[in-house]
């Protein structure tokens, strides 16, 4: 299995097409189908079922695509990092980050470093806990910005001196909306948005005081601006962090909870593992950065 390969591969799981692919990639159409149909035959597996006009992955070519993504950035990466020159910091900084408002700190510390290293080049991939861990551990991420606990004994960490504040994002003309705080027992008859992560959060359920197998999940979601959107076509009562949604000038408020549960957040990176030179100055920098907080 080549690189090269995977590379065809993906790009027809692209276009969806050979003939469209086979042009993109500068290649002739039987050179490519061949290519494919050796793939599948190395692995023994239907990856693509061929239409007239369109060709479509099996449920074997969609896990594979997943992995061959995954093999071919972490190779072009590494490619890039192989070819800096020594005494040259500059490369890509890759970060997975929970929703946080605490993300503008990371981006304070990258705008300086730009500023001293202009070939710095910084992405950002949001996600849930699971996902974003997953692709740290695959070094597919340089560091992952997570919220609760975190897992010590596996992962370099920085933590941050910030905590988010839960609440209930809603419409003004909801009948809580008039409300300074909130208790948990308010919304427990409510139709609910929350993120996909928070029913599998021990300790959130336990400050929250009821199972939500026993509430009115109305909707979950893990994009924050697409539960707002929900909350502001009247579907329920999003629990959701402060300060990820601004409502100045919106038809919706944020109430915060009170007694007040929060949520701490950490900067981690695999243990055991040589970081690019772009990702060791930002180790530095925002260790220095954080360190202004103490």
């Amino acid at each position: 299995m080549e690189l090269r390969v995977l590379e065809y591969f993906l790009a027809v799981a692209r276009e969806q097409n050979i003939s469209r692919a086979a042009e993109h990639l500068h290649l002739t159409q039987p050179t490519l189908s061949r290519q494919l149909k050796d793939l599948e035959d190395e692995f023994g597996k239907t990856l693509f079922l061929r239409g007239k006009r369109k060709v479509t992955l099996t449920e074997d070519g969609l896990y594979f695509r997943k992995r061959a993504e995954e093999i071919v950035s972490l190779a072009r990466r590494t490619e890039a990092e192989m070819k800096n020159p020594y005494d040259l910091v500059s490369g890509d900084i890759y970060i997975g980050a929970g929703e946080t408002d605490a993300i503008r700190h990371i981006a304070r510390v990258v705008t300086g470093l730009q500023r001293e290293y202009s070939g710095i080049h910084f992405h950002v991939v949001s996600g849930d806990r699971s996902d974003l861990t997953e692709r740290l551990d695959k070094g597919l991420f340089d560091f992952c910005l997570l919220l609760g606990d975190i897992d010590q004994s596996k992962y370099e960490y920085l933590e941050l001196p910030f905590r988010d504040r839960w609440g209930v994002l809603m419409r003004k003309d909801a009948p809580l909306a008039g409300r300074e705080f909130l208790a948990p027992e308010d919304v427990w008859d409510k139709p609910l948005i929350v993120s996909r992560q928070i029913p599998g959060d021990a300790r959130f359920v336990k400050w929250f005081g009821r199972p939500f197998s026993q509430l009115n999940v109305a909707a979950t979601y893990n994009l924050v601006i697409n539960a707002s959107v929900m909350a502001a076509e009247g579907m329920g009562y999003v629990l959701l962090l402060d300060k990820l949604i601004n409502t100045q000038g919106s038809d919706l408020v944020f109430v915060p909870f009170r007694p007040e549960h929060t949520i701490g957040m950490t900067l981690v990176w695999k243990k055991y593992q040589s970081p690019s030179k772009a990702a060791a100055k930002f180790i530095e920098a925002f260790s220095a950065y954080m360190d202004s907080f103490s």
